[in-house]
């Protein structure tokens, strides 16, 4: 079976109630666990965020760190991280953010990013979009230039790319 053809859904788990009652989560430790699926689905991130010419990759702790990091290896560029408080060493820019449930902050190095640099940002999920949109928004804080999001997966009915004044690529979708 060539590439093209493999369905990488069924690759990831999904599991119904988790973290709470009433959420399906899709885990994509399943499909990294495979090594010949994860190698497909690096290999069409790359595709995907390459014509993009990112500088950097910005991944959003905790899950987007796992898909940014070998995809700067394949695509030749840098990595930062978005993280909670307190979880970077130096000085940091902040941006705090409303969720459907209260509110959170991001942080990134102050150095992290010189201005100009075309920035792509990585998460493992797309669903309502908070988390992107903040991340958007620090790192045009720090003088990015916002080129794109990448994720795994989208939950397309809960709207989060209509969100985004950047373009996106995702590899699954679900209609959640």
């Amino acid at each position: 079976m060539t590439t093209a053809k493999i369905d990488l859904k069924q690759y990831i788990r999904n599991i119904p109630d988790f973290p709470k009652p009433g959420i399906l989560f899709y885990d994509i430790s399943t499909l990294m666990r495979n090594a010949d699926a994860w190698q497909i689905a690096m290999g069409r991130l790359a595709a995907a965020v390459a014509p993009w010419a990112p500088d950097m990759l910005a991944a959003i702790e905790s899950r987007g760190f796992l898909t940014a990091a070998p995809l700067a290896s394949r695509l030749g560029c840098g990595l930062v991280m978005l993280r909670k408080p307190g979880k970077l060493p130096g000085k940091t820019v902040s941006h705090s953010y409303d969720l459907e449930y209260g509110s959170d902050s991001l942080h990134i190095q102050a150095d992290a990013i010189q201005p100009g640099q075309r920035v792509v940002v990585m998460d493992d999920l797309l669903a309502t979009g908070g988390t992107l949109v903040a991340s958007v928004s620090l790192l045009r804080k720090v003088g990015a230039d916002v080129v794109g999001a990448a994720t795994m997966i989208e939950l397309t009915g809960l709207g989060g790319r209509g969100r985004l004044d950047v373009p996106v690529k995702t590899l699954v979708s679900y209609d959640e």
